[in-house]
């Protein structure tokens, strides 16, 4: 009996278990995706590092040389030159957009006739293609022949050299970049005016705020995440910034306007030294990486929903 009795709990524990099926496999979707991703990022900055790892002239063998490269860029003033102009690019091409863009989204978010056109004018600048930009620039910049410096004359105001004079060439070409990309912070912040809340401008308007105070105390308190966001994009835009600026100065006049991708396109296209030029890269991402995380450390330690 008691054999019996066993065979029967067994029979039962088996049935009481479900049986193991086998799900659709995922693989061949995953598959794809991990070929692009290590393809197209990781084998290119993995060959980068490499590369900055070893002494390559083009037409010569690699010679590996460990962090000589890196030790070099401590000696490099036009390193260090570059690095600082590529700062105040960024911090110029960050700060003008977000003032004008700021004002101008308050401007379309406020009942202004044909709106909605005005709109659409406005972020047409944004449409161009680098290139375009910059030879049309380049003209109107042109100190004997481009229209800027005849609309001087006309106010009254000195003829100025624009991209021909080293102290003139960042601001002018900081000019290019607030007219092409203010549109961009004009439609971030736009979007956070139009999910702005009513109540508390209908509060002050009881308590008898002006229109400053209201911006001043409501208003830029509620858009300043969306104004932080906008920061983020811009800051990552400028500092990696390279077509315009080749394009109309390739760095000039001198060495005036060369940023940091000016000087690593020189370094290793126009010197053909692949190795330094691969530390310069390392360098400059591991910049982007650094600036991407502090400014996203202050977003998240912002109070933003006091």
């Amino acid at each position: 009996m008691s054999a019996i009795a066993q065979t029967e709990t067994g029979a039962a524990a088996r049935a009481a278990v479900p049986s193991r099926t086998f799900g659709p496999s995922y693989w061949p979707f995953v598959v794809p995706a991990l070929v692009v991703v290590v393809g197209v990022i990781v084998f290119p900055w993995a060959y980068t590092l490499w590369m900055s790892a070893n002494a390559w002239q083009v037409g010569s063998a690699p010679v590996f040389v460990g962090f000589e490269n890196y030790l070099r860029l401590a000696s490099d003033a036009q390193f260090w030159e570059s690095m600082i102009h590529t700062l105040l690019y960024t911090a110029l091409s960050v700060i003008a957009p977000l003032i004008l863009g700021t004002f101008a989204a308050i401007l379309f978010d406020s009942k202004l006739p044909m709106r909605g056109v005005l709109r659409a004018i406005f972020v047409m600048p944004m449409m161009a293609t680098p290139v375009a930009i910059a030879l049309v620039w380049t003209m109107m910049f042109n100190p004997q022949l481009g229209v800027l410096n005849y609309l001087l004359s006309l106010v009254g105001l000195p003829e100025q050299s624009w991209i021909y004079d080293q102290s003139t060439v960042i601001p002018s070409l900081v000019l290019v970049e607030t007219w092409q990309w203010t549109p961009l912070i004009m439609l971030i912040v736009l979007g956070g005016l139009a999910s702005l809340p009513r109540e508390p401008y209908e509060g002050a308007e009881i308590d008898g705020a002006n229109a400053w105070q209201q911006f001043r105390y409501i208003t830029l308190p509620l858009i300043a995440p969306f104004m932080m966001v906008a920061v983020i994009i811009r800051s990552i835009d400028a500092l990696k910034s390279f077509d315009i600026i080749f394009a109309m100065t390739q760095g000039g006049p001198g060495t005036a306007s060369q940023t940091i991708n000016i000087y690593l396109y020189n370094v290793a296209f126009a010197y053909y030294d692949i190795g330094y030029g691969s530390a310069i890269a390392v360098v400059f991402f591991v910049l982007i990486i650094i600036l991407s995380l502090v400014l996203l450390h202050l977003r998240q330690r912002a109070k933003w929903n006091d």
